[in-house]
């Protein structure tokens, strides 16, 4: 949570109150979005729903959740997601199975009458031959990184339905993109999921082991990091306060850009651990830099502050730490 004012903070005023389905509700974002609307007195009706609630895949199992709850509001969150490796081996999977959750959601909204949906897409759809920062007017403008095809496509179609929809029936429909996301409730897979949870569940078992803690690649890669508590009170302001149907990019500053080594380190501090850190050079080190340009954002909440990088590891490392038996890894 920043230590700033919260941008999702907003009174309803004289605003009808919300009825919001989250779909992937029960995921690291989801999850996040249920904590800081806890914090927050509101009027507007939260329904988080997850793959046991209904198969997003599946057009009628779609269509029953829709009937179920009505909802006035969505907030699209669900989406088969990974890691690096995890992209590599499944990439026409991500194509497939991703279009179809989107399109069922997108479309599904429109027929049932929703007055407004928030995708959340991610920074890797960004082209990856560039120039940079990258901002969100650049979206199409060249293929993404090898790597995650599938995915890329399926999440810039997104933003190309929700365009189609503005223009024939009025709809402003809008996603947001976020970059590497982290935080407590996070999928800790080390082989299948995001660098910043694998670094710190590999740090968690090296120091419980006493052995080395390994890295995979060379750790020279920048990527900016969001914590998800964060992310979560943007993806409300997001929802709340947001009319343009073009996406707008969730990011911490430019400058807050680090390497992965830089990143390892910060985890090794947090974690305690004092053992050899090696670093896997003939591993994949994936797309080398995305930097992403806030200007967009700033523009709208110039005094926004994020959680401090290192205290938000800080607060993952000891979630997993206490939860370690449940956690998804």
């Amino acid at each position: 949570m920043s230590e700033g004012p919260s941008p999702a903070a907003t009174t309803n005023g004289h605003r009808a109150a919300m009825k919001v389905l989250v779909t992937g509700g029960t995921g690291l974002v989801g999850t996040a979005i249920r904590t800081v609307v806890g914090r927050q007195a509101s009027a507007d009706q939260f329904v988080f729903v997850g793959s046991a609630d209904a198969d997003l895949t599946d057009a009628a199992a779609a269509r029953g959740l829709f009937e179920k709850h009505r909802p006035t509001h969505v907030i699209h969150l669900a989406a088969m997601v990974g890691g690096l490796f995890r992209n590599l081996k499944y990439n026409a999977d991500f194509l497939k199975l991703n279009n179809l959750i989107n399109q069922n959601v997108l479309y599904l909204s429109q027929e049932f009458g929703v007055k407004k949906v928030v995708s959340c897409l991610s920074t890797c759809v960004l082209p990856d031959k560039t120039t940079y920062p990258i901002d969100e007017t650049m979206i199409h403008d060249g293929p993404p990184h090898p790597s995650n095809v599938g995915y890329s496509f399926a999440k810039r179609l997104v933003t190309v339905i929700n365009s189609t929809l503005h223009d024939q029936y009025g709809l402003r429909y809008t996603a947001v993109m976020p970059t590497n996301i982290f935080g407590p409730g996070d999928n800790f897979n080390i082989e299948d999921g995001h660098v910043m949870p694998g670094i710190i569940h590999k740090a968690y078992l090296a120091k419980r082991d006493g052995t080395p803690l390994r890295v995979f690649g060379t750790g020279a890669p920048l990527r900016q990091f969001i914590y998800s508590e964060d992310l979560a009170e943007l993806i409300l302001w997001t929802l709340r306060e947001y009319e343009d149907i073009d996406p707008i990019i969730l990011s911490v500053d430019e400058t807050e850009e680090i390497t992965i080594r830089e990143m390892v380190n910060m985890v090794v501090a947090a974690t305690g651990f004092t053992g050899p850190v090696e670093y896997d050079s003939s591993r994949s080190d994936g797309q080398h830099k995305k930097t992403v340009s806030i200007r967009k954002l700033r523009s709208y909440l110039p005094d926004y502050q994020f959680t401090p990088l290192q205290e938000a590891i800080q607060r993952t490392v000891d979630w997993l730490a206490l939860n370690y038996a449940t956690a998804r890894r």
